[in-house]
């Protein structure tokens, strides 16, 4: 009896230390939904929604990042985002709208309803994030403020602009710039001051100054529309920080967030190879990340958007890269360079990163 209940133990212990075997993982394994309690409301995207159109505030007259060609059709670096956004919440990239706004009228615009979103060269800093109450849903344009100067001048560093006269555009985080900069090394300059854009634009081109002050990205939008952009150089310094991205109302988180992702899809998908021209096969490809990106799993439903958002963001003007490069960089009359904008794991790495979709 003792020998037949032993044997009948070995036989269960050894079973035991039998497994069976496990399947081979899919490269392709579906993604798990994601589950989402509660879907936060939007009110900016339930008006959206029902006005059947996107505004997006942006500067009328900075080529490459926004401006109207010869057909009257809006086009540049941040209109190219707003088309997406307009994609991602309507459907639809031509339901944007882009409203003309000065300096002057720029926080305003947004802070009383007239534009959804402020897509903008406008810098984030402490008083527009405290005390005009405005939130930058993610930076788009990593920039700092430099100095354009005529190559005759030969030039090497702005600390040589000694009492040299500076356009500069007020209401604008500009003048305040340059005051500190040359404030604190104790040299002396005079700043002439302009109320727009293009008129600091058309006094530098007049020769009334010997060097212009702005954000990098805007000297090389002045650069490619002088009369000889050859004959200008943008100085190597750069004396401050411009963080530039889509600016939105703080009484809004929910919408913020929809800004906020949309723009960082676009980078996402850069870091994943996803194109404008392959987003439709690498719904079923191998990167889990790309396919949630596109579509497998819902994750569109944490924004009160469908799963297809992001995709037709993607497949509105292409990715972060491909915005770039064809608006402002070696495919543009600009010709920036990546520089910080680079993505986090780029051969030579820049600031651009985007937290992950999971």
């Amino acid at each position: 009896m003792r020998l037949g209940m032993l044997m009948v133990a070995v036989l269960a212990l050894s079973a035991c230390g039998k497994r069976a075997p496990e399947p081979e993982p899919s490269e392709t394994a579906a993604v798990a939904p994601l589950t989402v309690k509660t879907v936060a409301v939007s009110p900016t995207l339930k008006a959206v929604r029902a006005r059947g159109v996107l505004r997006c505030g942006v500067n009328p007259a900075l080529p490459g990042f926004a401006f109207q060609d010869n057909s009257g059709r809006w086009r540049g670096f941040n209109v190219a985002f707003c088309r997406a956004l307009a994609a991602a919440v309507l459907g639809d990239a031509d339901k944007a709208r882009f409203v003309p706004l000065s300096n002057e009228e720029r926080i305003a615009a947004l802070r009383t309803g007239k534009v959804d979103v402020l897509w903008r060269n406008t810098s984030w800093t402490f008083s527009r994030d405290a005390a005009d109450q405005l939130d930058m849903a993610a930076i788009s344009y990593f920039d700092g403020q430099g100095f354009l100067v005529r190559r005759s001048l030969n030039l090497t560093s702005a600390v040589e602009l000694n009492t040299a006269k500076i356009c500069v555009q007020g209401n604008a985080t500009s003048a305040q710039n340059l005051e500190d900069f040359f404030r604190a090394r104790g040299i002396a300059y005079t700043a002439m001051v302009f109320d727009s854009e293009e008129q600091t634009r058309a006094a530098y081109q007049g020769d009334k100054c010997d060097a212009l002050a702005a954000d990098i990205s805007a000297l090389a939008a002045t650069r490619s529309v002088l009369d000889d952009p050859n004959a200008h150089v943008i100085l190597p310094d750069a004396i401050s920080k411009e963080p530039l991205g889509p600016l939105v109302r703080q009484d809004d988180p929910a919408w913020t967030d929809i800004v906020r992702w949309t723009l960082y899809a676009l980078v996402l998908a850069e870091e994943h190879g996803v194109t404008k021209a392959n987003a439709k096969e690498m719904k079923d490809g191998a990167d889990p990340e790309a396919r949630r990106l596109l579509g497998e799993g819902d994750y569109g439903k944490a924004l009160n958007l469908d799963a297809d958002w992001a995709y037709r963001a993607i497949t509105t003007s292409g990715n972060y890269g491909e915005i770039f490069e064809h608006e402002i960089g070696g495919g543009s009359a600009l010709k920036l360079d990546r520089g910080l904008n680079a993505l986090w794991n780029a051969p030579k790495p820049g600031l651009m990163y985007a937290p992950p979709l999971r």
